[in-house]
């Protein structure tokens, strides 16, 4: 029997005891791990410093290290996204719909977990925190496998938390972690049908169609995000520069984060000067069409399809300039990833356009795309984005991890 599969069974065990368990042994247990989080923060950081270590060894960038690195503020963050959870409302058990039918049979429509969540993700220590809280407070087992770069710190962080499991009176496989970090570990894992309900990757395109490509248990797919601001004819620009900056800038390394940029041409002679000013600022490096060019200089880098597809996760974006609406809604339909798109304008009619045409998950209106997110959405943390249609779409937050099951009361009724 393999390490993974031993795994499986472990988490199946679990499932079982999790999937009962009582909304407030749910919450006494997301309270023993806030609790043993913050009392544990050097010990997370000195374990979290050994892969900052390597990663700089190894030549990450520094927008990849900052999804990586972990500190007070951060651990501090995770501790108060746990709390938060136990303010939430526990899904399970809910009675969404309930009906009679003409023979007399009673039919509730309940929600219930899904049993065993994998998931496999990148980077982000702090991904280790928050999905296994969600998944708890849905009641879910979940086995979880980060990458290598952030392995200390994602032992480290389980290890926390299985403890505090067993404190509370949970079994500590309702919490996972492989350690072993090798493609061939993370092969099983996509193929541990018996025991994995459903599959979650998070992280860059190359990870999620690698999952999708080879998983032969379901998958949701989440995170890519090409995500564009078009700052149509009738914007105020300096709302423009303001939310364009903040969807590049204010944490370029993530998902939500602004990568291309689309200015309609009756204002890009106005407004393209003054995003590139701001820019500076980050030393962003821009990408333009030909027009671009013209108006910024030619020591604008020339854009090509590889750039306007590119997810960067890091201070660089693509622009291009269109005559209308239609152009921009077309480049977006070619080149986005369905998660989070954004039009700047004084116009109620093309506002009203952009989001009925625009296919994404989350469609603003004069407001930032980094508001995609469960925390800024009021849903709790959130397991990642939701990029697919089936199942769910968008922040997946606590009711995203149930499924549902049919409860019906006869009193002796035959077909």
């Amino acid at each position: 029997m393999s390490y993974v599969e031993e795994m499986g069974i472990k988490a199946k065990a679990a499932e079982i005891k999790i999937a009962s368990a009582s909304t407030m042994l749910k919450n006494s247990a997301l309270s023993a791990i806030s609790a043993a989080l913050a009392e544990n923060k050097e010990l997370i950081i000195a374990e979290n410093a050994k892969d900052l270590k390597a990663a700089n060894a190894n030549g990450m960038s520094v927008s990849m290290q900052d999804r990586l690195r972990l500190d007070e503020k951060r651990i501090s963050g995770m501790v108060k996204g746990v709390e938060e959870l136990i303010a939430l409302n526990d899904p399970i058990g809910q009675v969404i719909e309930s009906f009679t039918r003409p023979n007399g049979l009673q039919i509730l429509k309940t929600r219930v977990p899904l049993g065993v969540i994998g998931i496999i993700y990148e980077s982000r220590p702090n991904v280790t925190v928050d999905a296994a809280a969600l998944c708890l407070k849905a009641g879910n087992a979940v086995i979880l496998k980060g990458g290598k770069e952030a392995v200390n710190s994602n032992i480290c962080l389980g290890r926390i938390m299985r403890e505090a499991l067993e404190k509370a009176g949970l079994p500590a496989d309702v919490i996972q972690v492989v350690d072993n970090t090798s493609r061939e570990t993370t092969n099983e894992l996509m193929r541990l049908n018996g025991y994995l309900d459903v599959l979650i990757p998070r992280g860059g395109a190359r990870l999620i169609q690698a999952v999708v490509n080879t998983a032969t248990v379901p998958v949701i797919e989440t995170g890519t995000g090409n995500c564009h601001v078009y700052v149509d004819a009738s914007a105020d620009l300096e709302m423009a520069v303001n939310i364009t900056d903040n969807g590049k800038t204010q944490r370029p390394s993530v998902c939500n984060a602004v990568e291309s940029l689309l200015v309609h041409k009756d204002c890009a002679e106005e407004f393209l000067p003054m995003i590139a000013k701001r820019f500076e600022e980050h030393s962003v490096k821009i990408y333009g069409c030909d027009r671009t060019r013209e108006i910024l200089g030619s020591n604008i880098a020339k854009a090509t399809d590889a750039e306007y597809a590119a997810e960067f996760l890091d201070y660089v974006i693509s622009v291009k300039v269109v005559d209308s609406i239609d152009e921009a809604i077309e480049h977006i339909r070619r080149f986005g990833t369905k998660h989070s798109e954004c039009i700047v304008t004084r116009s109620p009619e093309n506002a009203e356009k952009f989001q009925r045409y625009v296919d994404a998950a989350a469609v603003y209106v004069n407001a930032s795309t980094r508001f995609t997110d469960g925390g800024e959405f009021g849903l709790g943390a959130e397991i990642g984005i939701s990029t697919q249609k089936l199942h769910a779409r968008g922040p997946m937050g606590l009711t995203e991890l149930t499924t549902i099951k049919y409860l019906i009361n006869g009193n002796g009724q035959i077909r």
